[in-house]
């Protein structure tokens, strides 16, 4: 794939100081030429219930979601860990996604980072992350990865990432992704 790409940035935190929607922002800024990246948020969509779901169908937020995820050539999630896993709100939505017929997530390309407090940054989070995406047949990139450690201490207060170790984590990073992208 020669073209631009586009790719969707969901951040799985729904916190206004997120640091992974900081980590999101950050990684749009640092894109390399041809690529462009759209940060989706998940605080829009309702709890997941079967019920609801045969009494009104899918929700026009969990639609617009699919259909950004559908267009978009990539898509990077950034998750925090939450209890040795990822949060709620996330797991929410790609269980929302997977009520589609024609699962968005089939064969996408998607990357998994995550920045957090914890001395380990989100290595738990990713992985559950990628069990619950290899259900929904995406194809998730598996080096590098980048863990964003003691986040507090990574990022300045405007947001940006500060640490050169780190940012330097997240340039490699970025150089993969889009060639796995491309290579989709």
């Amino acid at each position: 794939m020669s073209e631009a790409i586009n790719v969707l940035g969901i951040s799985g935190s729904l916190r206004r100081g997120s640091y992974n929607t900081m980590l999101l922002r950050n990684i749009q800024a640092m894109l390399p030429p041809g690529m462009t990246l759209e940060i989706a948020t998940l605080n829009d969509l309702p709890v997941y219930n079967g019920d609801d779901e045969d009494a009104t169908g899918i929700p026009p937020s969990v639609l617009d979601l699919v259909g950004r995820i559908r267009v978009a050539h990539g898509v990077v999630i950034a998750t925090p860990e939450y209890n040795f896993s990822i949060p709620g709100g996330l797991k929410n939505a790609t269980d929302w996604v997977s009520r589609v017929k024609q699962q968005p997530f089939k064969h996408k390309r998607v990357g998994v980072v995550g920045a957090s407090g914890s001395p380990i940054g989100t290595a738990r989070s990713q992985y559950h992350l990628r069990q619950n995406l290899q259900a929904l047949e995406a194809y998730v990139m598996p080096r590098p990865e980048v863990f964003i450690s003691i986040a507090e201490t990574r990022f300045g207060k405007d947001g940006t990432l500060t640490d050169e170790p780190a940012r330097k984590v997240v340039e490699t990073w970025l150089k993969h992704f889009n060639e796995w992208v491309r290579q989709g």
